[in-house]
């Protein structure tokens, strides 16, 4: 069967089981949507390839799958870039598809033309340029298998025009082989019967998890070991939701503005169990006192994160699911025999007295809006089962320190990049992944602002995604290091012309609410969460509400600045 390359290219992508494609078209991939209407695919027209990217990020962090989105060549690919380093730096599973001028012109500075390849090297897992149409679904089948296997991320394939246009036979490869690329997927046993030694040894063990525990699917594992041996769990900001927040094992995030309970648990366990996580510095604090009294035991599919920066006494290079599998079986008989000594009573009194010293707390006001209440309050009213995606920012931390996430895959967010603009367009992604389920992007009204034109594609598509802005007038998160760090000097944090959030709603053709009182906000919320529409609420906080508890720069996660 003989296709051109545009055709090549989606009926890959079909074999692929794609159903959803985020895009944005221009001349250099005009060929492909000429197609497009031939295939079962969808296709969401997003308003900036910036949106695109964080639409398939979203869409592959809640479907558990593999994203993807097609932009055009020179700006289309380039201003992609951002959602493409924040894939990757969460390692999250994307292929991005973008137009080339044709091969003949490459290196010529022809229009619309940049080497997309050489400006994403540093933040792709991999990326391709394909110069011959016969070489094309070989490509696209390396492409999914890299962007899914191992420690997940984006690969990006970079498709020249005249390569779209070109005829070959078409045959899709059934499976990929790399001789130079074979991830290792199972435990070493004596590693796991180490593991498994120590931790019917240790008297004050603590679980780390992660975002490997959510993107291996590894949650039901880690609840059994935290559960049957009385070790308490803290997870990282994409750890979130591998352990319900309703157990009392769970201690919250930890971290710089993690809580009181995980940070001192961190820093006095005498075993720590890292679980896909890379003890990334806002993690970590100081490094020379970071879990000084502990063994610790890092498990992860990257053997680059290893050893990276914290050293560890128990390397583990494995997949987290088939690690916990395998330790479950070491350990099972024993659970079922009880014969393996309980964990201390003292860590467990220990964690308890932390948790009541310095619950998570705000101070209330009956005439300002606390954004912590907020959040409260949107638990209480979603039961922790709702899809939670977040700008970067204050908003972003009291999302994660007062919603009650209970299930994986439930909190989607910008970790590792911190990318402003992110929550909006990976609610959209996540709704299309989920359309009855209720997405609700918790923004500021600085971040909202950077891909606010996604709402034309949220009603155009008619997803009810709500957009919670936490409105306190400022660049909310650097205005609190200003505040604590550099003498109050609010420059350039100040956001004095924002639009009117409701009126804004309403020329896009979606709905708007308004919240200024504190005993208006849970009736106003439980309107706009069942109105079935694409819908802002505004509500104006507390203009210098901070997050607390927060960790100091340079500081150990034992020197907090408490409320």
């Amino acid at each position: 069967m003989e296709l051109s390359g545009a055709r090549i290219l989606l009926e890959s992508l079909v074999r692929e089981g794609v159903e959803v494609i985020f895009g944005f078209p221009g001349g250099a991939v005009i060929d492909i949507y000429h197609q497009i209407p031939n295939y079962p695919i969808k296709h969401i027209l997003v308003r900036h390839e910036q949106g695109a990217i964080h639409a398939a990020d979203g869409y592959a962090r809640a479907k558990g799958r593999t994203g993807v989105c097609l932009v055009t060549s020179g700006p289309g690919a380039t201003n992609a870039v951002t959602g493409i380093a924040t894939a990757y730096m969460d390692s999250i599973p994307v292929v991005i598809f973008t137009g080339q001028v044709p091969t003949a012109l490459i290196g010529n500075d022809a229009f619309q033309e940049v080497d997309i390849v050489g400006i994403t090297r540093p933040c792709t897992k991999h990326n391709y340029l394909v110069k011959d149409v016969a070489k094309l679904a070989h490509t696209i089948k390396e492409a999914f298998f890299l962007a899914a296997s191992g420690r997940p991320g984006p690969v990006l394939v970079d498709l020249p025009k005249d390569v779209m246009q070109a005829v070959c036979e078409y045959a899709y490869p059934k499976k990929i082989s790399m001789r130079s690329y074979n991830p290792h997927y199972e435990p070493n046993p004596r590693q796991v019967k180490k593991v498994a030694e120590l931790i019917r040894q240790a008297k004050a063990p603590l679980l780390y998890a992660g975002g490997g525990v959510i993107s291996s699917n590894a949650h039901k594992e880690l609840v059994w070991l935290a559960q049957n041996f009385r070790i308490p769990v803290t997870a990282t900001l994409m750890g979130l939701g591998c352990f319900p927040a309703h157990d009392p094992l769970w201690l919250g995030m930890l971290g710089m503005h993690g809580t009181f309970a995980a940070n001192h648990a961190i820093s006095n366990c005498d075993l720590l169990l890292a679980v896909g996580a890379r003890f990334d510095d806002r993690v970590t604090g100081k490094i020379s006192h970071f879990a000084q009294k502990a063994q610790i035991v890092h498990i992860d599919i990257d053997p680059t994160s290893i050893q990276k920066n914290v050293p560890v006494q128990v390397p583990i290079v494995a997949d987290c699911r088939l690690f916990l599998m395998a330790l479950k079986k070491e350990l099972e008989i024993c659970v079922s025999e009880k014969t393996c000594p309980p964990q201390s009573d003292r860590w467990i009194d220990q964690i308890v007295e932390w948790k009541a010293k310095h619950p998570r707390r705000y101070t209330p006001s009956d005439t300002l809006i606390k954004p912590q209440f907020v959040i409260e309050v949107m638990n209480k009213l979603t039961k922790g089962r709702a899809i939670i995606t977040t700008e970067v920012g204050q908003n972003q931390m009291w999302a994660a320190q007062f919603y009650d996430f209970a299930e994986p895959r439930t909190i989607l967010t910008s970790g590792g990049l911190g990318t402003m603009g992110y929550g909006f367009p990976a609610a959209i992604g996540a709704q299309m992944a989920f359309p009855d389920k209720l997405v609700i992007d918790v923004a500021g009204d600085g971040s909202i602002q950077m891909n606010i034109q996604e709402m034309a594609t949220a009603v155009c598509y008619g997803l009810p995604v709500k957009i919670v802005i936490l409105n306190n007038g400022y660049l909310g998160m650097v205005r609190q290091w200003q505040e604590l760090f550099y003498a109050k000097n609010y420059c350039a944090t100040c956001l004095d012309a924002s639009p009117d959030f409701v009126k804004l709603a309403e020329a896009y053709g979606a709905a708007g609410y308004r919240i200024t009182d504190p005993a208006k906000v849970e009736s106003t919320l439980k309107k706009a969460f069942a109105n079935g529409k694409t819908t802002i609420v505004d509500i104006a906080i507390d203009p210098e509400e901070n997050v607390y508890p927060m960790v100091p720069a340079g500081k150990s996660l034992t020197e907090m600045i408490l409320v």
